[in-house]
């Protein structure tokens, strides 16, 4: 016969044992086989719920996708009209790409992402925005007006294997050309930049120019300087004493803008398949596109380490955003004088980043825009902001103190077993051997790019 209490105690107890379990699961750390299947969980288990809490989404960045962890390297190509973006995309990949239009007016009137397909073929923005295998859903707030600018060129290429690159439209010079676009330029390339492994800015030599409308992309991408490397191209138009006028007024430009102690990496070349106009800095072009090619193709390898970085980046500000939104909420009266109260909060936002700086000890420079989030701040209704939640603060800083800590264990083990430079074909395979690579011009090829009467006696060819 039971003991009395028998039945209880064994309910009990079994009880106890599940909240031990519940427990242990917390403390336990999860395992991931990949670094993406890593990331993509951990932002939905742990950053996502704090962004959705205080409207992340509405103030800085769209919700991250599967696709967004698993997509290949993508390259941003930017630069004003006619600085050779399109010619250089087909000089990597040694071929023409549909939608592809070269010329010195403005051409490239669209958003045109380069990718791999079986078949070469033209996919509209509206289709790419609704298909979940590709990076582009979230693109679908900037509207029809961008959305018929924006295209996807298939083609089969070994390069394309490997990396996917954005071609974007000129930049212009004109106030009306930047308001008659239909759509936030800038705020596109903002997007594209938080998503790309490399953005590049290209210059012509020949006609060195930074518009104001250039000159607001690139504090648009202040954030991302990590990824920025800037090209001089078709610097073979000009002479040495020339371009080394160029290169130094590039700096002086772009110190102004670019506002970091660092010097941004500037390559010097001609980035197209034509023999060099003047050939009198060939070894320069030379070596400054082999060390542009290498940085490039190192992007496979450092892709999930790219990754795991933005997260970081994106969980700082989220963090950041929470106690803006959440003092916002403690200051706002429950009855009377919301209006009035909403003005001057806005009006005091620097105060309350002060404040918030003081209490949580957060860096400035993790804070956003001070002149955006007052701009975004008037059209919120500060009713509907959420008081602070600790918890899925806690969570969030456990997932930055030990989850991102293992995941980097597996970033290096994913890239020791990857090649140094996993991009292959088209002009990475033929810049050691193409017709005009190393060692063109020199030997017995000696003066094959100079004039008939500047050609050493012994080259010349006998008629």
């Amino acid at each position: 016969m039971e003991q009395p209490g028998t039945a209880a105690s064994r309910v009990s107890g079994s009880m106890f044992s599940w909240v031990s379990k519940d427990a242990r699961r917390k403390k336990e750390p999860e395992l991931f086989q990949t670094v993406a299947e890593g990331l993509r969980q951990l932002y939905a288990q742990k950053l996502l719920p704090l962004e959705e809490h205080y409207r992340f989404h509405e103030f800085h960045s769209p919700a991250l996708e599967d696709a967004d962890f698993d997509n290949k390297p993508m390259v941003l190509l930017v630069g004003q009209y006619s600085t050779g973006k399109t010619t250089f995309i087909r000089h990597l990949i040694e071929q023409d790409f549909p939608g592809m239009r070269i010329g010195p007016e403005p051409t490239t009137d669209s958003f045109i992402a380069v990718m791999h397909g079986p078949t070469e073929g033209m996919v509209p923005g509206n289709a790419l925005v609704v298909d979940p295998r590709r990076p582009f859903r979230k693109l679908n707030a900037f509207g029809n007006a961008f959305l018929n600018r924006f295209m996807c060129a298939q083609l089969p290429s070994p390069v394309l294997d490997s990396i996917s690159i954005i071609d974007t439209p000129g930049i212009l010079s004109g106030e009306k050309q930047r308001i008659s676009r239909g759509y936030d330029f800038a705020a596109v390339l903002e997007w594209f930049a938080e998503r790309v492994d490399r953005i590049i800015l290209l210059f012509d030599a020949h006609k060195l120019d930074i518009s104001d409308e250039f000159s607001e992309v690139i504090k648009a991408l202040k954030n991302h300087e990590d990824k920025i490397r800037v090209v001089l191209n078709k610097a073979d138009q000009i002479e040495t004493q020339q371009l080394m006028r160029v290169y130094g007024a590039l700096m002086w430009s772009l110190g102004k803008i670019i506002n970091t102690p660092e010097v941004v990496r500037v390559y010097i070349g001609s980035f197209w398949s034509h023999p060099l106009l003047i050939p009198d800095n060939r070894k320069l072009f030379e070596a400054e596109e082999q060390d542009l090619f290498k940085d490039i193709q190192s992007l496979p390898r450092n892709a999930a380490l790219r990754k795991l970085n933005d997260l970081i980046k994106r969980a700082r500000l989220a963090k950041v955003h929470a106690y803006i939104i959440s003092s916002l909420k403690k200051e706002m009266p429950n009855v009377f004088g919301k209006e009035s109260k909403k003005k001057e909060l806005v009006n005091n936002l620097g105060e309350i980043y002060a404040k918030i700086e003081r209490e949580h000890q957060i860096s400035a420079g993790d804070f956003p825009s001070l002149r955006k989030m007052q701009e975004l701040l008037q059209t919120q209704d500060f009713s509907k902001f959420q008081a602070l939640k600790p918890k899925l603060l806690d969570t969030v800083d456990d997932m930055l103190a030990n989850d991102i800590a293992r995941l980097m264990v597996m970033v290096r083990q994913e890239e020791s077993l990857m090649p140094s430079q996993a991009v292959k074909g088209g002009a990475f395979d033929g810049t050691m051997n193409g017709p005009f690579g190393h060692g063109y011009g020199e030997g017995a090829g000696e003066g094959t790019d100079l004039p008939p009467h500047l050609i050493p006696p012994s080259k010349r060819r006998l008629e």
